[in-house]
This record gives structure tokens, C-alpha cells and sequence, in this order.
């Protein structure tokens, strides 16, 4: 039975001041109708049924991640005490699988990205499980056809085919970020996909794999596992999973486990929404090149993106290519295309003592 693991512990800084600790951005409507956990639960329905679907989070966003996910039993949202990064993550979901289901094949997503059409997403995760289906040991990556040189993603070097009967193909190797030169010759050779971050794989082959590679964090996630339903479990998992290595499944396990791989090409289209310029892929933009989302009057205002509460009015005299984005009690005004603005800002108001409003 194919489970699904949504990884949403994540507090990022890119959607400030929208964007807060206890609201970040996958509990935010950015791009659709619903926020963003909620769409990929509901894209995830057609795979796993609602017992199957598991949230992998953190103490400080479960408040509202239950709230934006009644359909879900408490039990199915997992609590990490401390960020551990990927491996641990992923490691405490599939003890907790096995426990329902021991034959359980594990689906992990992220619960902010977007991803069209979900046809599309489906159609290529069945291809996943149904190599694991017929290989039990393989662990399987979606890589997506890249749309241009991105210098921010990791890549994913394709080999050949894993069988003339079943889909995948073998994964040569991992590329970390590349340079622009070398991004481009990734997307001109053909030979590349993006390291989405989306894998499936059994429950027991991933456990099996992080025993081979990281014993440590494997003894440590069978001391969980021993007391899964017990009252000891809660004080074993806050004792416990603070002292597992922080590190990703990708460092962990699947740069260790090339003959096991396998990476199934994505028919869908994949954006990881990083900063407020995605938002520009989303909506439209007027006549000088301005997205505007609420209420906005403006004279030689171009090239911006523009974002208020429908009850605020924000007027713009000779802006251009700048980012303006209002909360009831935050604004923020910063160089539209200087990301790293932001992570500067959020520090040097953290350190100024302004924690309220982060």
C-alpha cells in the first residue's frame, strides 16, 4: 500500500513578512485556492487514501497544520522535537509505517511546491511504485526535465534504462548547484534532471539502508520504534532524536546506494515557489510590468510586485523593480530582485530585539 509523507517542518525566511515562524510559507495561500500543504495533501489523495497521507512536522506549527487538516487523525501528524534535516525525518516516518503496515511503500513529498498538472503528478508516481513493485530494494527518485539552467538546484545525471519493461533509469551521479556555464551544458547534453526532492521507496529498504550507512541513527530510530504505542514514547522520541545526526537522506543513504537507484523523469512541471518573484509565473502582470495583488494606485511604478491585505490601500510614486509587501502589523520595501535582502533584514531584526514580528 502506497503511504505518502508530506515533509512540512520547514520555517524559511524568503515570504517575510508574510511568512512567519508559526505561519510559514506552506501554511500560506500563495499561488492557489487553498495553502500550500493543503493543496499537496489533496494532490496526494489521489494516491494515498487519508489514512495513508502522514505530515512530518515540527511542536510549533502542529496547532495549525491540524486545523488546516481536520481529515487527518492526530496520529498521523509526526511531531520531530529539534530539526534534524531529511534522514532523521524520514527515518521516524518509515518506523511509523512499518508499525500500520509492513509492507508499506513511502511516497515523500514536500508541502511547499507547486506542481502541474496533477495528472501528470500521479501518472509519474505510479511509474515509481510500480518499479518498486517489481524491485523492492530500489529507491527511486523523480528528477524533473529541467525548463532552463537553474544554478539552485542540485541535478541528477541519468544513466540507461533499469529494464526494457520497466520504467527509470539508472543515476550516474549527483551535481551539487552548478555555475551558470555548467548548468547550461547539464540542460543542453539532455542527460540531466533536477533533484526534485520527491523519492518512494519501501519503508523496511530505506530503514535497511540508513542501518547500512548510519547505524548510529538506525539503533536510535529502534528505540523509537520499541515504544511506538506505549506511554514512554513521547519522552523517548524528545531523548532520543536530539542526539541523531543531522543530516539529508541524499548525504545519508542515496549518494551510498548508486546500484540501488533509480530516477523516474517527471511528466509534470515543478517549482519550489522560492521568493516572491515566482510569484510573477502566477499572475499577471499590468501594462509597465507590475504584479499586484490588493489594492494599489500607482504613478511611475514599474516592473514591481506589489502585495497588501484587500483593507489596505498601498499608493507608489516612482518605484521601480522593488518588492512592497504589507501585513496588518509588518511592511516590507526591498530591491525586487535582491533575495538576499531579506535573509539580512530578517537577521537584523531578530537581533534588534523585533522577535514579534517574525
Amino acid at each position: 500500500m502506497l503511504h505518502t509523507v508530506v515533509m512540512a517542518g520547514g520555517s524559511g525566511t524568503r515570504f517575510w513578512p508574510q511568512s512567519r515562524k508559526a505561519i510559514p510559507k506552506q501554511l500560506l495561500k500563495l499561488v492557489g485556492q487553498q495553502t500550500m500543504i493543503q493543496e499537496t495533501v489533496a494532490r496526494c489523495r489521489e494516491l494515498s487514501e487519508a489514512q495513508q497521507i502522514w505530515i512530518a512536522t515540527n511542536n510549533t506549527l502542529t496547532p495549525e497544520i491540524k486545523l488546516q487538516l481536520p481529515q487527518l487523525s492526530p496520529d498521523q501528524i509526526l511531531v520531530e522535537p529539534v530539526p534534524r534535516n531529511t534522514a532523521p525525518c524520514i527515518g521516524l516516518a518509515a518506523i511509523h509505517l512499518l508499525h500500520v503496515d509492513p509492507e508499506a511503500i513511502m511516497l515523500v513529498v514536500s508541502s511547499d511546491h507547486v506542481i502541474q498538472p496533477e495528472s501528470a503528478f500521479v501518472n509519474t508516481v505510479r511509474q515509481a511504485v510500480k518499479l518498486i513493485e517489481a524491485e523492492p530494494d530500489t529507491l527511486a527518485l523523480i528528477g524533473v526535465p529541467p525548463a532552463y539552467p537553474a544554478t539552485g538546484y542540485g541535478y541528477i545525471q541519468t544513466g540507461s534504462a533499469i529494464a526494457a519493461n520497466l520504467p527509470g533509469l539508472s543515476v550516474k551521479e549527483f551535481k551539487e548547484k552548478p555555475d551558470p556555464e555548467t548548468a547550461q551544458q547539464y540542460c543542453d547534453s539532455g542527460d540531466y534532471l533536477w533533484n526534485c526532492g520527491i523519492f518512494a521507496w519501501k519503508a523496511q529498504t530505506i530503514l535497511k539502508a540508513i542501518g547500512q550507512f548510519e547505524p548510529e541513527m538506525h539503533n536510535q530510530l529502534r528505540e523509537i520504534a520499541a515504544v511506538i504505542d506505549l506511554p514512554q514514547y513521547t519522552e523517548t522520541l524528545e531523548r532520543t532524536f536530539p542526539d541523531m545526526k543531522s543530516i539529508s537522506i541524499d548525504y545519508a543513504v542515496l549518494e551510498h546506494s548508486r546500484k540501488h537507484l533509480a530516477v523516474i523523469p517527471a511528466e509534470f512541471e515543478w517549482d519550489d515557489v522560492g521568493n516572491w518573484n515566482t510569484l510573477q509565473k502566477y499572475f499577471p502582470t499590468d501594462a509597465d510590468g507590475n504584479t499586484v495583488l490588493g489594492p494599489h494606485c500607482g504613478l511611475q511604478t514599474s516592473n514591481s510586485i506589489i502585495r497588501t491585505t484587500d483593507d489596505h490601500l498601498i499608493a507608489t510614486f516612482g518605484v521601480e523593480n522593488c518588492l512592497i509587501v504589507h501585513t496588518p502589523d509588518a511592511t516590507l520595501i526591498a530591491p525586487k530582485d535582491d533575495e538576499s535582502a531579506i535573509k539580512k533584514l530578517v537577521t537584523l531584526i531578530e537581533e534588534r530585539g523585533y522577535e514579534q514580528y517574525l
